[in-house]
């Protein structure tokens, strides 16, 4: 039964799950309170990553994050301030952060970003959104130290184990892959499992082709309440606007927590701000990379180069750090041979926020407290890699059929 669907927010999950609920048959309105065309959707490293099955809470990064507390540029940055919820979360944090959960972690994003990665390409495929970068040459993990090389060959050992493939490249063999590199960069795991995109060219064709399916999108309609019946919702407000809703979908990224407080919901979250640094220029990058040492991703999309990095935990804000954005220019500078940024380039730098869960893991589901509310958020440095999964999983708890995987580990009304 076509229901209609108000979905809040309009990044990529967002669009996202407006995409496969349309091809349910659902009426669907996309509300989002900003331009619609910036924000971290767009300055992301633009990574499909079944590798990346570590989540940010490891054993350790808590620790990491005290020590560069008062260093602003590290490459994980907590801003010291007493807010209850940013305490909280930080306690949460703290408590995912042990081998134990870690590890029931991994099988779970290893699978929900194979799923994802494969539905990507079946959008390609499609031709929905006509042609757009979709390069499956995997992802280089460089690196300088041995400390660097043995805590990435522990991952990618997991993640073969999990059925990815991965291999170790020696200097030699790096270096004919990729020329240009600096000499001391001892070598790579090159994750052959992954593959890349660029977010500024899928974003507004997954736009246009929603527009001329139906799909209703109105940007600059921030979202200013809700009205229920009981145990459901029936509208969502936007000032003086009223939307009627059988369903709603909350995926509003780092502000979903101040809706879902409407709610009555506590939903864990902080923003995690990440910036981008985008280089229309010859450069010596053929193939995407993270810099290990510094945490830097490098990606050549289509028409330019983009330098991506760092995890700032320092509130709801688009302050650009100025010592933060020299970091990641230095880095490419230091790993590559030729590879000077150039000021006009670090002053357009810009950035996003990442919802960040304590435990790393997105919330996708229904909340227990209403009937048909669903969330997708919360997905950290996966969003990009996540949001056709999560679009897809949505619309079938819409839908009412069953999901295409186990949404247990990412209930959103979970314990931590």
């Amino acid at each position: 039964m076509a229901k209609k669907v108000v979905v809040i927010g309009g990044g990529i999950m967002g669009l996202s799950c407006a995409y496969y609920l349309q091809k349910e048959g659902h009426e669907v309105t996309v509300l989002d309170q900003a331009a619609m065309d910036a924000g971290a959707s767009y300055v992301n490293a633009g990574y499909l990553t079944p590798s990346h099955i570590i989540p940010l809470s490891s054993p350790g990064m808590m620790a990491k994050g005290l020590k560069w507390m008062l260093n602003s540029s590290s490459p994980f940055y907590l801003k010291p301030r007493l807010d209850p919820d940013f305490l909280r979360w930080a306690w949460y944090f703290h408590k995912s952060s042990t081998p134990a959960k870690v590890a029931r972690a991994i099988p779970v994003i290893a699978e929900i970003n194979v799923l994802s990665k494969a539905l990507y390409e079946t959008m390609l495929s499609s031709g929905d959104l006509g042609d757009f970068q979709l390069v499956k040459e995997g992802l280089l993990m460089l690196f300088k130290s041995e400390k660097a090389a043995a805590g990435e060959r522990a991952v990618m050992h997991r993640a073969m184990e999990l059925g990815l493939e991965a291999q170790e490249l020696d200097q030699q063999a790096l270096h004919r892959m990729q020329p240009g590199l600096s000499p001391d960069i001892a070598g790579a795991i090159h994750y052959l499992c992954d593959a890349h995109t660029t977010p500024t060219q899928v974003m507004p064709l997954l736009q246009q082709y929603l527009r001329q399916s139906g799909v209703t999108l109105q940007p600059q309609t921030e979202v200013t309440g809700f009205h229920a019946q009981g145990t459901r919702l029936s509208a969502v407000l936007a000032g003086e606007q009223s939307f009627d809703a059988d369903e709603v979908v909350l995926a509003a990224g780092s502000w979903s927590p101040l809706l879902a407080r409407q709610l009555g919901l506590k939903l864990s979250l902080q923003a995690g701000k990440g910036y981008r640094i985008d280089i229309a220029r010859p450069t010596p990058v053929r193939l995407p990379a993270i810099l290990m040492e510094t945490k830097v991703a490098v990606t050549p999309m289509e028409g330019f180069t983009r330098l991506a990095g760092t995890m700032e935990l320092s509130g709801i804000n688009h302050h650009i750090r100025e010592n933060r954005v020299r970091a990641i220019a230095r880095a490419a500078a230091s790993y590559y041979e030729d590879f000077p940024v150039e000021e006009v380039e670090i002053s357009q730098a810009r950035c996003g926020l990442r919802p960040v869960s304590p435990d790393g893991l997105p919330y996708i589901g229904r909340s227990g407290q209403w009937e048909n509310l669903s969330l997708a958020t919360g997905h950290a440095m996966m969003g990009w890699s996540l949001g056709p999964i999560t679009g897809k999983l949505i619309s079938e708890i819409v839908s009412g059929r069953p999901t295409s995987m186990a949404l247990d580990a990412l209930h959103p009304d979970r314990r931590f």
